[in-house]
């Protein structure tokens, strides 16, 4: 039951966190979201505790003081830089060892998930085992580190998870807001030819939903396993769609394959110039590039996510029209209204 849990959140005012923190909040659920940077969120500043992951006695200090007895470990650097080595994902493996040491001997912690990422398999490359790994991005080695650590440092600690969002959109997501919603609400927005580009995309209420399902289930069914979160791979112009149709009230612009490819050429020398673009080569390949991830056995597990593709739209858009009304700015485009 909820009730007899105290749940450490790392990562909690992050965009995934956030949302996390949201439903445990409405659930009434005991919870401490432990991160270095303040909440997103005004409501959950009494649940925060300012602490570096980097820093193993200020986790022990805080595991010990909470008592928790499952952690979702969530804290990562997720950007792609290709310019630097995996050292500078320092966070990602050696903070995520610092949280694996203090959940395996504060002597409390009962279940730990955490969070890597579809990353640790390029496009295309589908495993064939949860240790079969392909990762294409710097930030993609950084996990597989992680999960590789994982197997050693709780070999004889508290029942353990790994779990693979995918491409995960929704509320607090500020990237997305000044990128994705802000090109398609300006029209901005192409989509390259009508050829299905199926990939794995998720509504972040419904990886909430996946997420504490798996904390629920008994541990000879999720203990030592990996799992994917998200929805099932879709043809990603019905999400562009989507959006376009319910912020603009218009079907999202359809045009040439080969135009959007000579316009994410201009987009490179903008780039490289200091100006950001509507669209460059590595959005192109994004928007053309199958990326499908084997999430089946979490919906056998689990059964269906609750929000559908247009919930998860309306409550999208809902939450933008919010952030204008707190900023008093014009939703998406950062102008003044």
């Amino acid at each position: 039951m909820m009730s007899n849990r105290r749940i450490i959140i790392t990562g909690g005012s992050g965009f995934i966190g956030t949302n996390l923190c949201d439903y445990l909040a409405d659930s009434g659920a005991d919870f401490l979201n432990v991160d270095i940077q303040s909440p997103l969120s005004g409501r959950h500043l009494d649940r925060w505790r300012k602490c570096d992951i980097m820093d193993r006695e200020a986790v022990k200090n805080v595991f010990l003081e909470y008592r928790p007895t499952h952690i979702l470990h969530l804290a990562a650097r997720t950007d792609c830089d290709e310019t630097v080595s995996v050292d500078e994902y320092s966070v990602n493996t050696a903070g995520s060892s610092n949280v694996m040491w203090n959940a395996r001997n504060c002597g409390t912690v009962e279940r730990i998930v955490m969070f890597s990422s579809q990353y640790v398999c390029r496009p295309g490359h589908v495993p064939e085992s949860d240790v079969d790994f392909d990762p294409h991005t710097v930030y993609g080695q950084s996990k597989v580190l992680m999960e590789q650590a994982i197997r050693n440092e709780l070999a004889d600690g508290p029942v353990w998870t790994i779990v693979r969002p995918t491409n995960i959109w929704g509320p607090w997501h500020f990237r997305y807001r000044r990128e994705f919603w802000r090109m398609i609400k300006k029209r901005y927005y192409m989509h390259p030819g009508r050829e299905p580009v199926i990939r794995s995309y998720g509504y972040v209420g419904n990886v909430i939903w996946q997420a504490m399902r798996i904390l629920e289930q008994s541990a000879d069914l999720v203990g030592g396993k990996v799992f994917y979160l998200g929805d099932m791979p879709v043809d990603i112009f019905s999400i562009a769609d989507a959006f376009s149709m319910r912020l603009t009230g218009r079907h999202a612009r359809v045009v040439p394959r080969l135009l959007v490819a000579f316009l994410a050429g201009c987009g490179d020398v903008l780039k490289a110039v200091g100006i950001v673009p509507p669209v460059s080569t590595s959005r192109f390949e994004n928007m053309t590039g199958h990326y499908p991830v084997p999430i089946k056995k979490t919906f056998d597990m689990l059964g269906s996510a609750p929000f559908s593709l247009s919930v998860g739209v309306d409550l999208t858009a809902c939450w933008l029209d919010e952030v204008s009304l707190v900023t008093g700015h014009d939703k998406l485009f950062g102008e003044h209204a």
